[in-house]
């Protein structure tokens, strides 16, 4: 996120079809144990360009360096938020993989749209782009038939959707506004940063920034999620990206503070921190998950910070790996052998093999054609 953070810190849907529909999917798994790399298996890059944003397929050689197939237009525009230099959405999860139904969910933050593919290997096709039920949308998150979305600007909000075959139904009832400042700024440092299920599809969190320092939780029905979230506040922290543990612990990123947090959740969904290591970088924004390690990403340091996970939420920084200028998104490859950072101020990709131990070796480094300041990727 740069030094600044230094500075500062239509259509209704019946009830019946709901509760046919929103049925949720099983816990999240762990990753999987290490074993033969799946040649071939796609990686994919959203450019983010304002002028109209793209989707690019690379596939993946047997070392994990990237080859390029072809550019998808997602038939909406990227965005840029005031203030932001290598990372225009300043959010993470804007590009979302559907593995049970082999969807990919593309936000489109300049026209207010999200774009929906179908995956066919290292192929997309476009089967829709419906409006993001808010202004400039910047995560998706999806649990079995239902998708979330964050729209991070006039206050923030949440607009959920039920997926019905390969495409989203836009549930009028399933809105809920933020209530955020909408005139805090720099608006990279003071919007919301990124909406996720937990692994169970119980609770929707989302991470405020600076203009709430919170991390709000909406407990979650067949009916949708609750009128209002639980707000866990955390002053001065910047809370910005998240995963979680093998325990569905969340682990997030507190970029006031540069640091990386586990906090456990409560009966009453609210949170309490368990753990917090520093990573002795700048702009500690994004993390990624491959197994008992946490991959936190350092846009000021141009670097990723390897972070052990204990079995009772504890953290322990292992080390630093650098990486191309303006470390913002990564993705794990799904057999965990491979991990590809998005380097925003070139825009560019950083190839990484995740070693026994869980330290990174660069492979190599792929351009993404008109990629500058983008964010979202996906590794399959």
């Amino acid at each position: 996120m740069g030094k600044t953070f230094k500075a500062a810190r239509t259509a209704g849907v019946g009830v019946a079809a709901v509760a046919s529909l929103a049925a949720f999917a099983g816990p999240a798994s762990a990753r999987p144990a290490h074993h033969s790399s799946r040649s071939g298996a796609p990686v994919f890059v959203q450019t983010d360009r304002t002028t109209g944003n793209t989707v690019v397929a690379y596939s993946r050689a047997a070392d994990g360096s990237l080859e390029q197939r072809r550019v998808y237009a997602t038939g909406g525009l990227g965005g840029k938020q005031d203030g932001a230099v290598v990372d225009n959405l300043a959010s993470q999860g804007s590009l979302t993989y559907d593995k049970a139904h082999r969807l990919l969910y593309s936000v489109n933050a300049g026209s207010n749209t999200i774009t929906v593919f179908s995956v066919q290997g290292d192929q997309l096709v476009r089967r829709q782009v419906i409006a993001s039920g808010g202004t400039f949308p910047v995560s998706v998150t999806v649990h079995g038939n239902l998708v979330y979305v964050l729209n991070a600007l006039d206050g923030g909000s949440v607009q959920g959707f039920l997926r019905v075959g390969e495409k989203l139904l836009k549930v009028p009832s399933w809105h809920r506004a933020l209530g955020l400042d909408p005139n805090a700024t720099p608006q990279f440092t003071h919007t919301p940063a990124q909406v996720g299920f937990t692994p169970d599809g119980s609770r929707l969190v989302v991470t405020t920034k600076g203009v709430g320092n919170s991390i709000d939780v909406f407990p979650v029905s067949t009916l949708g999620i609750s009128a209002k979230p639980v707000v866990t506040p955390t002053p001065g922290a910047v809370p910005f990206g998240f995963t979680f543990d093998a325990a569905g612990r969340l682990v997030v990123t507190e970029a006031g503070s540069n640091s990386v947090a586990t906090y456990a959740f409560g009966r009453d969904a609210r949170l309490a921190k368990v753990s917090e290591v520093a990573t002795g970088q700048a702009a500690t924004c994004w993390v990624v998950r491959d197994g008992d390690n946490f991959y936190a990403a350092n846009a000021g340091s141009g670097s990723l910070t390897r972070v052990h996970g204990g079995a009772d939420g504890s953290l322990q920084v292992l080390g630093n790996t650098s990486t191309g200028a303006g470390t913002v998104d990564a993705a794990v490859s799904s057999d965990g052998e491979f991990l590809y950072a998005q380097t925003g101020a070139v825009g560019g990709v950083d190839e990484f093999r995740v070693n026994g131990d869980g330290s990174l070796t660069k492979v190599a480094s792929t351009a993404v054609p008109e990629a500058v300041g983008g964010e979202g990727i996906v590794a399959l």
